[in-house]
């Protein structure tokens, strides 16, 4: 709550002192409502720490999350049993309270608590509530989640076995080595039993547990259960999420700060406004970093640090929707006949690689504060393969696009425009979500230009993020996208993407769990390819062997391109100086150490 200055009875009645006080009050106020940097707005924001989050989230529910804004959202409010030091990369203790014991055969891992954990409603955390997470809830096929996939084992994707040994340990076996399992494991928010175990044993009319429609948006706050450093204290839609401290947090008296705020602006633009107004303490660049240059010049005067941590982790791409299969409704096919023959034909995607003038989206978009894509494994992970490596790239060439074309049947007509075999004119759309990210926007305009110069013609249209999402995940129905994920240290995070039933196989996503079987649905070889070098990577324990067959898989999506990468941002992140203890990473960001963060009275 804002402070207010409060008035004592004036003994002064001119009209002149009196105007000169409804002057004062009345420019407070506004000077309040507007944020504009004056004393009065930096007193009413000297106890929170301000971020923002571009649109709402989808769900409170961890297990359920399937898009960045609602894992941003939760993040505080969860933990796991390990952490990733956003610096070293390097995992630490977080529930657990060391690291835990490994066999020498690498399948036996146990994981010791601390003692005294607590939920933040005061319910002691012990070790049944991490065995209901994982045996209940991950490892539960009744309920969707890709945290389920990235713990798949094996040729037989067989899941690990969990079992209690006492009142702090907990012991998982697994049917095969795993390189990825600790991080993976631990990383897993874990979920209050006492509060949610009656929704998965309870279900609906049609069988499915209750679970899947726990912790909605319209869930009260106060029955948000977790033990992260932070609680959920109070949501807008459409404007702000407030968070305080979690009093039950086991680093107590952490976290430092007394309200951290999350406002949802409608796009980076309105971002950038607020923070050049100081109603944000935190301007994530992402993929804005043409801002830099007009940010840089204010850094001294308005007090606060650009932070640059080389390349981002995430990846920027275009794919192009590769389902043959039918509709189970109505039998209609997901993509017409037609453009389901171009996009499944590899010439094509990579005429559409060569035709896409990358360099200038670096130089126009980037102002030269970027890097080209080649790879679907982030640039500071240990496992990323170079061009210099030998992996193959696609450089602007739209002669050699052309000369693909051609050769493989396409043919132009009288006016330069590309047909296929059969007569059809090359034409489809290509979605994003515009409106919230303008540089997607700009990237997708570019392409429809790129595109145009080899005949190709695009229905570039920019839609909201919620309804691409649902395009991807239900209806299935779209030509091409173009479209971001991020990223991190373990190639194996993305197994749920590359996996053939996984649930992010967005290229040629399969029937999720609980869907009926898709007419038609097919899996090529080289989609079983990469899925089984996977799967290879993961049970590989020896690092040097794990990173030749991680070269093998990217190199392997270079040539078939169910992504064609464009381009990736450096990391760049405004942050205001009176944020103290920042350690800033591509990898962590700026607040990977949220609840060790300090205020400074400026």
């Amino acid at each position: 709550m804002r402070k207010q200055a409060r008035f004592k009875s004036n003994p002064f009645q001119s009209a002149r002192f009196r105007f000169k006080v409804l002057f004062l009050l009345v420019f407070s106020a506004i000077c309040s409502i507007l944020l504009i940097g004056c004393d009065v707005a930096s007193k009413a924001q000297s106890d929170r720490l301000v971020d923002f989050i571009i649109s709402d989230p989808k769900t409170f529910n961890p297990v359920l999350v399937s898009d960045a804004t609602s894992a941003e959202v939760l993040g505080p409010v969860f933990n796991g049993l390990l952490t990733t030091n956003g610096i070293t990369g390097e995992l630490e203790p977080d529930l657990a309270e060391k690291l835990p014991e490994v066999s020498d055969d690498g399948l036996r891992v146990v994981f010791t608590l601390r003692s005294g954990l607590k939920w933040s409603d005061g319910h002691p955390q012990t070790v049944d509530d991490v065995i209901f997470t994982f045996r209940d809830v991950i490892f539960n096929e009744k309920i969707p989640t890709g945290s389920r996939d990235v713990l798949r084992i094996g040729e037989k994707q067989l899941l690990p076995k969990i079992e209690k040994l006492d009142d702090r340990r907990i012991a998982f076996t697994l049917p095969d080595s795993f390189a990825p399992f600790l991080r993976t494991a631990g990383s897993v928010s874990i979920l209050p039993k006492h509060i949610l175990a009656k929704n998965i044993n309870e279900t609906d009319n049609k069988g499915n547990p209750d679970f899947l429609t726990t912790w909605t948006l319209d869930t009260p706050l106060d029955r948000i259960i977790g033990s992260g450093p932070y609680l959920l204290s109070d949501y807008r839609p459409g404007e702000r999420f407030i968070y305080r401290p979690n009093p039950n947090y086991w680093k107590h008296p952490q976290p430092y700060i007394d309200k951290f705020v999350l406002q949802i602006v409608d796009s980076t633009d309105t971002a950038l406004l607020r923070f050049r107004s100081r109603e944000l303490d935190i301007f994530s660049f992402g993929a804005r970093v043409k801002d830099f240059q007009l940010l840089k010049a204010a850094e001294s005067r308005d007090k606060f640090r650009i932070y640059n941590g080389g390349p981002s982790t995430g990846q920027l791409f275009m794919t192009f929707n590769l389902n043959k299969g039918r509709d189970p409704k109505n039998n209609e096919p997901f993509v017409k006949p037609e453009k389901s023959r171009w996009f499944n034909d590899v010439n094509f995607r990579r005429a559409v690689a060569y035709a896409i003038n990358r360099d200038a989206m670096v130089t126009n978009l980037y102002i030269g504060l970027g890097e080209l894509q080649n790879s679907p494994i982030s640039v500071p992970s240990p496992y990323w393969r170079s061009t210099k490596d030998g992996l193959k790239s696609y450089d602007y060439n739209p002669q050699k696009a052309r000369e693909i074309l051609t050769a493989a049947g396409y043919r132009y007509d009288a006016n330069n425009r590309l047909q296929d075999a059969q007569g059809n004119p090359v034409r489809f759309t290509l979605l994003t979500n515009a409106g919230s990210n303008p540089v997607r926007g700009a990237v997708g305009a570019q392409i429809k230009n790129d595109l145009d110069k080899i005949g190709i013609t695009v229905d570039f249209v920019g839609i909201d993020f919620n309804i691409l999402v649902d395009k991807l995940d239900n209806s299935r129905q779209w030509d091409a996208i173009v479209l971001g994920f991020t990223g991190g240290i373990e190639p194996n995070s993305s197994f749920n993407l590359w996996a053939t039933q996984g649930d992010s196989h967005l290229f040629n996503q399969g029937p999720k769990s609980g869907q009926p079987a898709i007419p038609g649905w097919e899996v090529a070889d080289w989609e079983k390819k990469i899925e089984s070098l996977m799967i290879q990577g993961a049970k590989t324990v020896d690092d040097r062997k794990r990173k030749e067959i991680y070269a093998e898989y990217q190199q392997l999506v270079q040539e078939q391109l169910p992504l064609i990468h464009l381009v990736i941002p450096l990391s760049l992140t405004a942050v205001r100086d009176r944020v103290q203890n920042v350690k800033y990473s591509a990898l962590g960001g700026a607040l990977w150490n949220l609840d060790e963060l300090k205020l400074s009275a400026q």
